[in-house]
C-alpha cells in the first residue's frame, strides 16, 4: 500500500482541455489525493483511493476518467458509471460534474428512484457518457433490454463511499451486478473506489474488484493532520438555572453550554451523535435555549426539502451547525467545516477518523475534533478510541460472507437476461464476486433447488443437472425482482404532515406510531415539538407544541 511522500503536478499528465479547465477552475496545484492517483488512472489500473472527506477524491478519480473519454469520442453509449450509495451524493455530483461535462461536449445523466418517466426515457434512447446511479438502480438498467445493450460500452467504473458498501448486503449485491455486466460485455473494465479511512484496506480494495484481479490502494492518512480533545464538562451554577428553563439535568446544560461555546468559536460546525433520537433532543433544546441560534438537525427520517435546507444554510452560513447522525459522514457538499463536536464516545475509533475527517479541508489545515462525554466509563471509553483513532488502529471492515438472499435475487435477475443457463457459468460468475469466493458448489446447488420448489412467491426457475431455466409467465418473476431490488431491510412507514401547513416534516417508523401515534402524544422531530393530531392511512398529522414536557424523543 502506498502512502503519499510526493505533491509533484500530475495535472501536467492529463488532456490538454482538461488542464484548461483546472486553470479556469483556479486550482494551482494537486491535492494530495490527486498527486498520487492521476498517474494509475490515466494507466488503466484498477484504483482504491483513500482519503478523508473534502481532499479532492471526486476529482483525483474524474478528471483523468474525463481525459481519457476525449479520447474514446464517436462511441455511443454509457463510457462510465458512477455509483453511489446515496440518491442525496447523486445530487451532489451532478451539480458538481455537470459543469466540467458540459464544457468539454460530454453528457451526464443521473438515474435512480427519483428520475422523471420522460428522462428516463430519455436516456434509454440517448444513453449519456457519464451515469450516475445507485447500486439499486444498476439492478433494474442490467434487466432492461435497452438499458442492458446500453452498458455494453462501460469501460469505467467509479464506486463512491465504497467502505459504506462493503460492509452491507448493498456491496454483496453491486458485486454480484459488476460480475453481471462483465458477463454481459464480455469483457473488463477499469474500477476506482473511493474510501474513507478504513482498518482493512486490502479487504476492501478485492472486495471492489471481484474477478478483475489487480487493485493499486493508495492511502493519504488523515490522523497527522487531525486534534481530538476530550471534554467533560461540570455543571456550575449558571447550568443550574439553565437546566430549570430547559425541562433537564444540570449535567445535561453543562454539556449543551460547551456545545454551544464550541460552535459560536468556529465559523461552521457539525456536530455528531450516535442516534437520532439524540439528534432530536439536542436540536430541540438548543431550541427552547434560545430559537435564533443558528443550529439545525439533520438525518434520514426528515422531509427532503428539510434537510436540502439545512445543508443549504450551512454551506451559505445562514446556519453555524447542524446537529447529524451518520447521515452528514458521507461527502454531501455542506461547505467548509472547521470543528466536528462528536456527543458522546463514537464507540469505534473508524467512526471517529470519519467524523472529524469532515473538517479542516483547505490545503494544510488541520482536522480538530472535540468528543463531549456524559460520565467517567464515557471518558474512558472516548479516550480509548481516540488513541487507537490517532495511532490508526482501526476496526477491521466485516465483509458479508455469502449472502444468499443477494445471490438469490441475482439468480432471478439472470433468468431476466436469459432464459436458459449452464449451472457452471453462472457458478463462475458468482464466484467472481468477492463476498461469494467462497462458495462451495453444493452450496449453490442447494439454493437452486429451495429456489425451484418456492412457490411464495414463485420464482419461475427449475433445473436438470447442468442448467436452469425460466418456466411460467415472466411477469411474475420480474415483479419478485423489482419488489426485491433493495437489500436495506423493509420497515413501512409514515408521513409526518404539519396539519396548518400540509407541508411533509420527515417520516416514523410503523412501531414508533403504533407506540406512540395517538392524539396528544408529543414527539420531536426537526428539532421541533410536534402534537399528533390524528393518524390517517399512512399519515400522521400533527401540530407543533410549545411545551417538551413529556416529549417522546
Amino acid at each position: 500500500m502506498k502512502s503519499i511522500s510526493d505533491n509533484s503536478n500530475a495535472f501536467e499528465m492529463l488532456a490538454e482541455p482538461v488542464k484548461r479547465l483546472i486553470e479556469e477552475r483556479g486550482f494551482i496545484k494537486p491535492t494530495d489525493p490527486q498527486a498520487k492517483a492521476i498517474k494509475p488512472i490515466l494507466e488503466g489500473k484498477n484504483v482504491l483511493l483513500i482519503a478523508a472527506t473534502g481532499t479532492g477524491k471526486t476529482e483525483a478519480a474524474f478528471l483523468p476518467i474525463l481525459s481519457k473519454l476525449l479520447e474514446e469520442r464517436g462511441v455511443r453509449g454509457v463510457k462510465v458509471l458512477y455509483i453511489t450509495p446515496l440518491r442525496a451524493l447523486n445530487r451532489d455530483l451532478m451539480d458538481r460534474l455537470q459543469w466540467w461535462c458540459s464544457k468539454l461536449d460530454l453528457s451526464i445523466g443521473v438515474r435512480h428512484g427519483d428520475t422523471s418517466v420522460r428522462e428516463r426515457r430519455t436516456q434509454a434512447e440517448m444513453p449519456p457518457d457519464i451515469m450516475v446511479t445507485t447500486p439499486e438502480t444498476l439492478q433494474i438498467m442490467l434487466v432492461g433490454r435497452k438499458l442492458r445493450e446500453n452498458l455494453l460500452t462501460v469501460r469505467h467504473v467509479i464506486v463512491d463511499e465504497v467502505h459504506e458498501l462493503a460492509e452491507s448486503k448493498r456491496g454483496a449485491q453491486l458485486a454480484l451486478a459488476l460480475e453481471r455486466l462483465k458477463w454481459l460485455k464480455k469483457g473488463d473494465f477499469q474500477i476506482i473506489g473511493l474510501s474513507a479511512t478504513v482498518g482493512t484496506p486490502e479487504a476492501v480494495a478485492r472486495f471492489l474488484v471481484g474477478s478483475s484481479g489487480s487493485c493499486e490502494t493508495i492511502y493519504v492518512p488523515i490522523t497527522k493532520l487531525m486534534e481530538v480533545e476530550i471534554a467533560y464538562p461540570e455543571p456550575s451554577p449558571e447550568d443550574i438555572k439553565l437546566a430549570s428553563k430547559l425541562y433537564t439535568y444540570p449535567d445535561v446544560a453543562a454539556r449543551l453550554r460547551c456545545i454551544k461555546e464550541i460552535v459560536e468559536a468556529s465559523r461552521s460546525c457539525l456536530i455528531f451523535t450516535n442516534t437520532r433520537p439524540m439528534t432530536e433532543v439536542l436540536g430541540s433544546r438548543f431550541k427552547l435555549w434560545d430559537v435564533s441560534m443558528p443550529i439545525n438537525v439533520h438525518h434520514g427520517s426528515l422531509a427532503l426539502e428539510s434537510r436540502l435546507r439545512a445543508e443549504r444554510g450551512l454551506k451559505s452560513g445562514s446556519l453555524k451547525a447542524l446537529i447529524a447522525t451518520s447521515s452528514l459522514e458521507l461527502g454531501i457538499d455542506i461547505g467548509s467545516i472547521d470543528m466536528v463536536i462528536q456527543y458522546n464516545s463514537p464507540r469505534q475509533a473508524t467512526r471517529l477518523v470519519q467524523r472529524v475527517g469532515r473538517s479542516g479541508h483547505r490545503i494544510g489545515a488541520v482536522s480538530k475534533g472535540t468528543v463531549i462525554v456524559q460520565n467517567p466509563d464515557d471518558a474512558i471509553e472516548a479516550l480509548v478510541v481516540a488513541r487507537r483513532a490517532m495511532s490508526e488502529e482501526l476496526e477491521p471492515v466485516k465483509i458479508p460472507e455469502k449472502p444468499l438472499d443477494a445471490l438469490m435475487h441475482e439468480i432471478v435477475g439472470f433468468l431476466l437476461t436469459k432464459k436458459r443457463w449452464s449451472v457452471e457459468e453462472v457458478y463462475a460468475i458468482v464466484k467472481g464476486a468477492y463476498n461469494y469466493r467462497n462458495l462451495e458448489f453444493d452450496e449453490f446447488m442447494d439454493l437452486l433447488r429451495f429456489m425451484a420448489h418456492m412457490r411464495s412467491p414463485f420464482l419461475g426457475l427449475s433445473f436438470k443437472e447442468i442448467e436452469f431455466f425460466r418456466v411460467g409467465p415472466p411477469e411474475r418473476i420480474y415483479t419478485y425482482y423489482f419488489e426485491n431490488l433493495s437489500m436495506i431491510p423493509d420497515v413501512k412507514q409514515y408521513l409526518v404532515v404539519d396539519q396548518e401547513s400540509n407541508e411533509p416534516v420527515g417520516v416514523l417508523d410503523e412501531p414508533f406510531v403504533a407506540e406512540y401515534g395517538k392524539p396528544g402524544v408529543k414527539f420531536i422531530m426537526a428539532g421541533d415539538v410536534w402534537k399528533v393530531i390524528q393518524v390517517f392511512e399512512d399519515r400522521v398529522y400533527v401540530e407543533r407544541a410549545e411545551d417538551p414536557l413529556g416529549a417522546v424523543g
